[in-house]
Order: structure tokens, then C-alpha cells, then sequence
């Protein structure tokens, strides 16, 4: 509403500008071309105080953030006063003009509530009945025979203004709305994933300590298992098994860590870059990884940030495996103070109906996915105040791309 009410405002300031120019003319047209004897002094005095509540109304506007409905209202009172106060000294009820006064009624019916509609409203009343009450009657016009044929002139005139100022505001008003119907989807959309996201991180946590006292008690057999292990290839093995149990470990005890400290409010809940590509690479050691780019290899991230590259790999790992082509390309980079990073896939790639970015949770178009990838990825970077897109490339599979602010997630 209040994006309306700062919308509103800036309309009326122009049309403001267009009455002004409309009136000059009118007036000069009346008092010169047809020499029709009106006061001159009133009318142009009328203009004048419109041009000058438009400077201040102008430079108000640049200096406020959220206009009160009050404010408005003095605003439309102002031009309705000063429609009046023309009306009056030009014709009073015999003006064609005077249907104007709806206009502003009009105007607050797409941006106010009822009640200060119903104040317009009355104020528009009154200023029709001042003019009616106190207008001047129009004098003879010197060669015309009937003054009714400068009144049919006037009502077209008036026809031509009323539907031009109606176009530009109507269209302005609607273009508005169109983009907060847009802005209230994504925020519903947004609101449903996030309720998702939040019922995922508290199921999380519980079978984080479910799953500690199990993934102890293998570490322990395994390093049994190592010890009695009588070949070395049996002991690799072991030793590989002891690996991706301790990536367990590490993976659950990142889950059942303090949130703060996933969002980085903590300088203790920071990762290795480099450490978690190696991770990754453990647990799908099938899968080729392509690296690109240059980064350095102390860099340290947000552990959030380890969890959308993870994601992202992961997916992009999926993708290529299904399509028979296990590969992803990986590309960081560190441009001034972001962390720009590409995941390419060689997978089938997204159809055109097909949405890149699930709008809720637990949508997957995988077989065996459980849809909270992308949903998290997503999510991630807008908390951490980064962009995520996808791009088609000239092959197979797509490219994600990813900016991140590294003053807020990196530690060079």
C-alpha cells in the first residue's frame, strides 16, 4: 500500500505539471484568440499557486519514504481547490470543464481505504458546489451568435483531457498492481518453501543425535577391522569405509550445530573450500571433476556455503549419471569481493516448462530424489545475499551459476 501511496503521488505530481501547461493554454487561448472577458488575474493566480504546490510537492516527494494517507489527501484537496477556484472565474456551472472534479475520486479508489475515498469524494462535492455557488457567469464572446457552440468545444476538450489523464494513471496504477500480485506470489511461494526448509532443519537436528551414538560405535568396529585387516587391499577398503563414516560424522554433527553458527554469526562455523570439494569427491568418487578457475586454497566459507556447493555437485552428478555421461565441470573464481562459481552438468538438461528453481519442497523430476537440492540451494543464497541462475549450454546438460558476497562469507 504504501509503494501505491509514493506511486500515487509521483502521478499526480506529473499530471500536476500537464494540468498547468493545459490550463496556460486554455487560458491564453480564452482570453486572447476568443477575447472572452474573464478576470485574468484570478485565473492566472490560480496557476500560479498550482505551480508552486508542485515545486514544494515535487521536492517533498524526494524526501520522504512513506507518504501518510493524510498527505495525499492534502494533496488531491490542493487541486481540487485549485479546480474550483478556475471553474469558478470561468463559467462557474456553465463550465464544460467541470466533470474534472471526478477525477480525483477516481484516483483514490485504486490507492486509498473507503474512508478516505468517501473524504475525496466530499471534497470534490464541495468544490463543485463552491464553483456552482460562486461562479462567475461567462460574458458575451464577441463573434459568435451562440455561446452554446463554445461549450460543445469545451465538453470535447474536456472529453480529449479526461481520457488522456485517465490513460496514464489507470495504466501506471495497474502496472503497479501487476508487479505486487508478482512480488505477493513469490512471497507465498517463498513462505511454503521456507516452511519446509524449517520442518527439514528441525527433523534434521533430532536424527542428528539419532544417528551419533551408530556412526561411533562403526567408527569403533572399523578401526577393529583396519587393525585385523590381513591384506592391504582388504585394509584400503577399510580405511576407505573409515573414511565415509568419519564424512558422516562430520556431516551430522554439522547439523546438530547451533543455527547462528550455520549462518555465519560465528567465526568458529567457517570450512575449507578446498576441503569440501575433497569431501564431495570421496563420497561420488565415480563421477569425473573437471576443475577451472583460480581460487585461493586457504579460502574459507560459511559452512551454508559448503552446503550449496555440495548441493549444487551433487545434483549436477545426478544428472550427468542418468544421462550416461558422469561428469561435472567446476569452475570458482574470486572477482573483487564476491565468489562467483559455474557447476556444469552433462545431463538432459531442463524442458521449457520445466522450472529451474522448485517453488516448494519435496519437488523433484528425479526418480529417487527427495526434492530439497535446489529448494536449499535457492534458499541459501538469498540469505546469504547472493544471485543463483541457470544458463543452456551449447552441449549437453546446464550451467548454474552462482555470486556470492565474500565480505560476509569468506575469510581470505
Amino acid at each position: 500500500m504504501e509503494r501505491s501511496l509514493s506511486t500515487l503521488l509521483r502521478t499526480l505530481t506529473m499530471l500536476r505539471w500537464l494540468a498547468v501547461i493545459g490550463q496556460s493554454a486554455t487560458i491564453a487561448v480564452v482570453l486572447g484568440l476568443l477575447g472572452v472577458a474573464l478576470n485574468a488575474a484570478a485565473l492566472w493566480a490560480g496557476v500560479a499557486a498550482l505551480v508552486a504546490f508542485n515545486l514544494w510537492a515535487a521536492w517533498r516527494i524526494r524526501r520522504i519514504g512513506e507518504p501518510s494517507h493524510g498527505e495525499v489527501l492534502i494533496h488531491i484537496g490542493v487541486d481540487v481547490a485549485v479546480l474550483a477556484w478556475l471553474i469558478a472565474w470561468s463559467g462557474g456551472v456553465t463550465n464544460p470543464f467541470t466533470s474534472l472534479f471526478l477525477l480525483p475520486i477516481a484516483f483514490a479508489s485504486l490507492a486509498l481505504p473507503v474512508r478516505w475515498i468517501h473524504a475525496v469524494a466530499a471534497m470534490c462535492c464541495a468544490g463543485y458546489a463552491a464553483s456552482v455557488l460562486f461562479g462567475q457567469p461567462l460574458p458575451h464572446i464577441h463573434g459568435m451568435s451562440d455561446g452554446f457552440d463554445l461549450h460543445l468545444w469545451g465538453m470535447a476538450a474536456n472529453f480529449v483531457v479526461s481520457a488522456l489523464v485517465l490513460l496514464i494513471f489507470f495504466a501506471r496504477m495497474s502496472e503497479l498492481l501487476r508487479r505486487r500480485e508478482h512480488e505477493l506470489s513469490l512471497l507465498r511461494e517463498r513462505f511454503t518453501r521456507n516452511e519446509g526448509i524449517v520442518a527439514l532443519a528441525t527433523h534434521a537436528a533430532s536424527v542428528a543425535h539419532e544417528l551419533n551414538t551408530p556412526l561411533a560405535t562403526m567408527t569403533l568396529m572399523l578401526d577393529d577391522l583396519i587393525e585385523d585387516a590381513s591384506g592391504s587391499d582388504l585394509r584400503e577398503d577399510h580405511a576407505t569405509l573409515r573414511a565415509l563414516v568419519d564424512v558422516c560424522r562430520d556431516r551430522v554433527r554439522e547439523l546438530a550445530a547451533p543455527a547462528e553458527a550455520s549462518a555465519g554469526e560465528s567465526g568458529s562455523a567457517r570450512v575449507d573450500i578446498e576441503t569440501i570439494i575433497a569431501r564431495w569427491q570421496l563420497v561420488r568418487p565415480t563421477v569425473k571433476l573437471v576443475r577451472s578457475g583460480k581460487i585461493d586454497a586457504s579460502t574459507r566459507v560459511v559452512a551454508a556455503v559448503g552446503h550449496l556447493l555440495q548441493a549444487l555437485l551433487n545434483n549436477a552428478a545426478d544428472a550427468g549419471e542418468a544421462a550416461g555421461m558422469a561428469q561435472v565441470d567446476l569452475k570458482l573464481e574470486i572477482h573483487g569481493h564476491s565468489l562467483h562459481g559455474e557447476i556444469r552438468d552433462y545431463g538432459a538438461g531442463f524442458g521449457e516448462a520445466e522450472p529451474f528453481l522448485p517453488s516448494r519442497m519435496f519437488a523433484s523430476s528425479k526418480p529417487d530424489g527427495l526434492g530439497v537440492g535446489l529448494a536449499l540451494s535457492h534458499a541459501t543464497v538469498e540469505r546469504l545475499n547472493g544471485e543463483l541462475s541457470v544458463q543452456k549450454t551449447d552441449g549437453r546438460g546446464v550451467r548454474v551459476c552462482f555470486e556470492l558476497p565474500l565480505a560476509n562469507q569468506a575469510d581470505p
